[in-house]
């Protein structure tokens, strides 16, 4: 069973809830897709990297020696990652697709394909939790080669935590997600955000459901309401205690020093299972 956690915006609490998942379920994986900020693995304490792998996309490298001038890969590319200038093309390799498109149309050989790094996956192992981490390349475009290669570790029950918000690393993030999980907070930005992303999952169409997280006001139904208009209920309520923020902030997992809260955790992944058989 592979479950996503999300969030419409950032600081709802979505790796909060990821990571203590995590570690309420035995010989679990959790996969931190978050690849431009991956923290998960501060929380598991994990040092020692059991593997670190680079991960690499293919860019086009040109011979100008070879190039005729005929313009076919300027012309054949939609993203106008080539363009002449001169008498060769000029690559622009922050927006190239890596579709190799250009190779093939090439009459005279003088485009190949290279190796280009945009990031690295580490793999540890904390008891029987694996924890998987990808990292970006600072200034790269694209994440999704780094998320690829971080689902490519998915086993057992999986955690899957995902970028924030709903772009397109988000929805690579969940395209292997059997369920997934909206975080939100109970503020006014945190339910116009939590829109988005019901939007996103209802278009995958993967079966969902809601946590909130940081509930201070026990009045405070914003959140609530607009669940029930979507004929579901919320999964769980997390409090916002000064204690949670103290070991939250200290990267302490809650749910190895709340038995209550570990139990909270527990009641979830229940409740999602009792959802998705």
């Amino acid at each position: 069973m592979n479950i996503a956690v999300l969030s419409g915006k950032g600081g709802t609490g979505k790796t909060f809830i990821s990571t203590n998942l995590a570690n309420t379920i035995p010989n679990s994986t959790y996969l931190d897709c978050d690849v431009e900020e991956p923290n998960g693995r501060i929380f598991f304490n994990a040092k020692d990297e059991m593997k670190t792998e680079t991960v690499y996309r293919m860019i086009p490298s040109i011979d100008k020696d070879k190039c005729n001038g005929c313009r076919a890969c300027t012309e054949f590319c939609q993203f106008s990652a080539l363009a002449f200038f001169g008498d060769s093309p000029m690559l622009f390799p922050e927006v190239c697709h890596s579709c190799g498109g250009c190779e093939k149309v090439c009459p005279t050989g003088a485009i190949t394909e290279v190796k280009s790094s945009v990031g690295i996956v580490e793999v540890n192992k904390v008891a029987d939790l694996k924890i998987v981490s990808g990292l970006l390349n600072i200034g790269e475009a694209s994440s999704i080669p780094v998320i690829n290669r971080v689902l490519s570790e998915i086993e057992n029950t999986s955690i899957i935590d995902c970028p924030p918000g709903s772009a397109c690393s988000t929805m690579e993030s969940i395209k292997k997600a059997d369920y997934c999980v909206l975080v939100t907070e109970p503020t006014i930005f945190g339910l116009h955000n939590l829109k988005m992303i019901v939007e996103l999952v209802q278009l995958f169409k993967i079966p969902f459901g809601f946590v909130i997280n940081k509930v201070e006001d026990p009045n405070n139904t914003m959140i609530e309401d607009y669940v029930k208009t979507l004929g579901k209920e919320v999964l769980i309520k997390v409090p916002f205690t000064k204690e949670i923020a103290n070991k939250v902030a200290s990267g302490m997992l809650i749910s190895d020093s709340d038995s209550d809260l570990r139990d909270l955790f527990k009641s979830l992944l229940n409740k999602i299972t009792e959802e998705i058989s």
